[in-house]
């Protein structure tokens, strides 16, 4: 049986995953996308979770702009409106109706176990069935899972008892539990409130001396205050415009301030819906947690503002700590082609069309924040990165059958940082 070839194999069925997918399949290039579609939403998102980006920057990006959210909401008879938070459950849906509408049966519902490079020069993806795929690029839009962040304090405690946010699928199963939330932003105020409301008891810690509240938004605003802080998918404001709406322009920025950037742009911080349900929930705020030890749940060491030592014990321990970027996760990649990849702090360097330093293996989604900014930590920099990586991916496959082959070696672009 003859080995199919691809022009292109896009790993990952999220929002990123999808969008290239739709822009390559529209520019003819014969893609394939690999993995379950949202599935990293449907199964490790919160149940009851609302999304705290607004409706009109949680879009997927087709080039035709027609498999909008605002479009399936109208389709299925949704509200679909500024400050109304969007429905996990929702959300999820929207992105496989998007999916049937924009890759239809161009997807396999499996899971890649391996990328590495032939002597062809060819990407060969093994699935989790065993079957092997050629391709001659590779997109990775592997999301945000790969990159969990436990601290290193918690590391003695066992999967019984510690779990990140990001596996907290039913808070149902920890009804009746003591539940320590450790995190000062949204995820850990969200987890500790529907923990709250599915009958177990919450205790959030946080380093952070107060928590932080988003304001509500004002539908209306006057035209000076449009202009003085004009609306982005990453909020108001002049500063979150850029990030947002030119992410070409943040890559040639020193690598130290992107870094900054990246960090402290939207900073921990609760949904202005979550303030009011989030009363009555006990808080260690300014708090540092020295050890963690595992005795009939965790006994947990922290330390007030004042240096003083305090315990607390808890049934489980929920660590809303959040994700950082590191090439060393990308456990998809075969050993010779993770080495190859050129990194900052483990941040991978990509090109201006999102090309590693692997000839061929393009990254998109959070792993691309450090170099395009924080607007790659959202679904609404899904259209940027869709419309700026398919002519890079046309160029590469163009160069591949001019020059018969590829390699490991740079992608030839000498301004990749």
């Amino acid at each position: 049986m003859q080995e199919e070839t691809l022009d292109v194999a896009v790993v990952g069925a999220g929002p990123y995953g999808l969008s290239v997918a739709a822009y390559a399949i529209s520019a003819g290039l014969g893609t394939r996308v690999f993995g379950t579609p949202m599935n990293a939403w449907d199964r490790h998102m919160p149940q009851g979770m609302l999304l705290k980006s607004e409706p009109f920057a949680s879009h997927l990006a087709d080039p035709r702009e027609d498999l909008t959210l605002a479009a399936y909401c109208a389709e299925r008879d949704f509200p679909y409106a500024y400050a109304q938070p969007t429905p996990v459950e929702r959300f999820v849906d929207y992105g496989r109706w998007f999916c049937e509408q924009a890759v239809g049966d161009r997807i396999t519902p499996a899971d890649v176990a391996s990328i590495d490079k032939n002597d062809d020069g060819l990407f060969q993806l093994i699935l989790a069935t065993g079957e092997r795929i050629l391709a001659r690029t590779v997109v990775l839009a592997v999301g945000f899972l790969p990159f969990a962040r436990v601290p290193a304090t918690l590391a003695s405690l066992p999967s019984s008892v510690l779990a990140h946010s990001c596996q907290v699928h039913d808070p149902r199963r920890y009804a009746g539990k003591a539940v320590a939330v450790i995190g000062a932003g949204q995820s850990a105020i969200e987890t500790a409130v529907l923990l709250r409301e599915a009958g177990a008891e919450p205790h959030l810690i946080a380093r952070a001396p107060q928590l932080l509240w988003n304001t509500t938004p004002v539908p209306e605003r006057s035209v000076l205050a449009r202009c003085l802080a004009p609306q982005s998918g990453l909020g108001t404001g002049w500063r979150s415009w850029l990030w947002s709406e030119r992410p070409a322009l943040f890559r040639h920025l020193p690598a130290p301030l992107r870094r900054r950037i990246v960090r402290t742009t939207l900073g921990p911080a609760g949904s202005w819906w979550l303030r009011e349900r989030f009363t009555g929930i006990p808080t260690s705020l300014g708090a540092r947690l020295r050890r963690a030890t595992a005795v009939d749940g965790a006994d947990l060491t922290l330390q007030d503002e004042s240096g003083d030592p305090f315990s607390l014990h808890a049934d489980h321990v929920i660590a809303a700590t959040g994700y950082v970027v590191d090439v060393r996760r990308f456990a998809v990649l075969a050993p010779e082609v993770r080495t190859a990849l050129r990194h900052l702090r483990y941040a991978p360097v990509l090109s201006k069309t999102f090309e590693s330093s692997v000839a061929g293996l393009f990254i998109v989604g959070l792993a691309a924040a450090p170099t395009f900014g924080p607007v790659m930590r959202f679904v609404h920099g899904s259209r940027f990165a869709a419309a700026t990586l398919v002519p890079g991916l046309v160029a590469r496959i163009a160069d591949g059958r001019k020059a018969g082959s590829g390699d490991l070696q740079h992608s030839g672009e000498p301004s990749c940082r």
